[in-house]
């Protein structure tokens, strides 16, 4: 069978980098001193090959990956999934975050299938109580989802286990979890060793966030996943179109605190930062001209000690390439650079962008339109300083609103997906973990296309 040129082109960049797809199974090295001899190879790296930085989980000793493989967007595809991972493990990732709700499900049978080459010991899966649902909040409903999980990723025990998205408010918080006793059968069987760490990841409300964990004594958070990025950090309450949240750093310090871990999610905002304005990435291109925003991002947040791992989605090979070697070592940023990045964020957070993470939470819209897909444009027009358009009476006026059109439906060719068809519905409103009032950042795009 005549294979694809997506996979010709895959094998030919392992080819570049001297990991073909055999010998890529031979490359497990998992701990800076520390390399498998199960597999072996000609082409397999040696141990001082593996530069991964490591932090170390405090109640167990283990040592993760300050970089961790976001699974929630991965090719549906087994062996590309299973030549990205090869290679994640073969350069000393070892945490594969998860959950039922990614992909339809196939993110965890993905996942369960290539880690299920390796052995148990030498990975560290993490998935989700993923019942945001009403129709799961029954204990039957949640426990089966928690089997089904122990199903699909191929294992008997589950290493870092969340409670999905908290922040919905105390009536779901109690529905999902406390009426319903899941977290009680959670915390035992964390106690019979089929869970090894039991958290949750955090979004929204912060009276939920902060429940929680002023009841550490009695739930002993074994880590907790929060949104941390440079702009986050102290920027997070004062973006539009959101309720009013806690900003990164009071999420982190109390954490801190409470002696509790951090895994990280979004450091780059969603691939926000990698469409940063022109004029703020040509400063951080000053400083360091090498350098992505995506290296600056990921060294940000791996410069705070308390952080267990960072997630990033990782579905393309160059960007897992790059994100090893930003990690492999992981070097500090300097205080002179935390200071260039503190100004960034505090110019980024004028900008009037819609703070959309690309999650997909939201989809599918019941009237067809791609809501990340018009947000992504709107923040992009932003930042190309399209928008905000000009005074009508300007004599640039119409021609910017016609650029702002005419790259809309680059973007989106397919009218029947803009903004325009949003019938304000607000059905996604209850999905979006950003807490977006969808339906009115919608109605800025319509406006700004039917404006005179």
């Amino acid at each position: 069978m005549k294979e694809r040129k997506t996979d010709m082109n895959r094998r030919e960049f392992l080819h570049r980098l001297g990991l073909g797809a055999g010998s890529a199974l031979a490359m497990m090295a998992m701990e800076p001193l520390n390399v498998m001899g199960a597999r072996t190879s000609s082409s397999a790296q040696s141990e001082a090959d593996n530069k991964m930085t490591y932090r170390v989980q405090h109640g167990s000793g283990e040592k993760i990956s300050l970089l961790g493989f976001g699974m929630m967007r991965l090719p549906d595809n087994q062996e590309e999934v299973d030549e990205l991972v090869d290679y994640a493990i073969a350069h000393g990732v070892n945490y594969f975050d998860t959950a039922p709700m990614y992909m339809g499900g196939r993110s965890e049978v993905l996942t369960g299938n290539t880690l299920s080459r390796f052995p148990r010991e030498k990975y560290h899966v993490a998935t989700k109580m993923s019942n945001q649902n009403g129709r799961t909040w029954s204990y039957d409903s949640s426990k089966r989802m928690y089997e089904q999980s122990l199903e699909r990723l191929k294992v008997d025990y589950i290493d870092y286990y969340l409670l999905h998205s908290i922040g919905g408010g105390m009536e779901s918080l109690k529905g999902r979890f406390l009426d319903n006793g899941i977290l009680d059968f959670l915390l035992k069987e964390r106690e019979a060793g089929r869970i090894k760490h039991l958290g949750f990841s955090y979004h929204g409300d912060v009276r939920d966030f902060d429940w929680l964990l002023d009841r550490q004594e009695e739930y002993h958070w074994d880590f907790v996943q929060i949104q941390m990025n440079f702009l986050d950090w102290r920027h997070a309450s004062m973006k539009q179109g959101r309720r009013h949240d806690a900003d990164a750093e009071y999420l982190y310090d109390k954490l801190e605190k409470k002696g509790v871990q951090v895994v990280v999610m979004e450091p780059l905002r969603g691939g926000a930062f990698g469409r940063m304005a022109t004029e703020l990435s040509d400063q951080l291109k000053a400083m360091r001209p090498n350098d992505s925003t995506a290296r600056w991002a990921f060294r940000w947040v791996g410069s705070y000690p308390n952080i267990l791992t960072t997630l990033s989605g990782m579905n393309r090979m160059e960007h897992l390439v790059d994100n090893v070697e930003t990690f492999s070592p992981l070097e500090a940023c300097t205080e002179a650079e935390n200071k260039l990045l503190a100004d960034i964020a505090d110019q980024m957070s004028g900008f009037p962008t819609i703070p959309c993470t690309t999650c997909e939470y939201c989809m599918p819209c019941p009237f067809g339109v791609n809501i990340p897909g018009n947000f992504a444009y709107y923040n992009e027009a932003v930042n190309e300083h399209i928008l905000p358009l000009p005074d009508k009476q300007a004599a640039d006026y119409m021609e910017r609103k016609q650029q702002f059109a005419d790259g809309l439906r680059k973007a989106l060719p397919d009218t029947a997906k803009w903004a325009t068809q949003c019938t304000d519905c607000e059905e996604c409103l209850s999905k979006c973990p950003q807490q977006i009032r969808i339906p009115n950042q919608m109605a800025r795009i319509v406006e700004t296309l039917r404006r005179r």
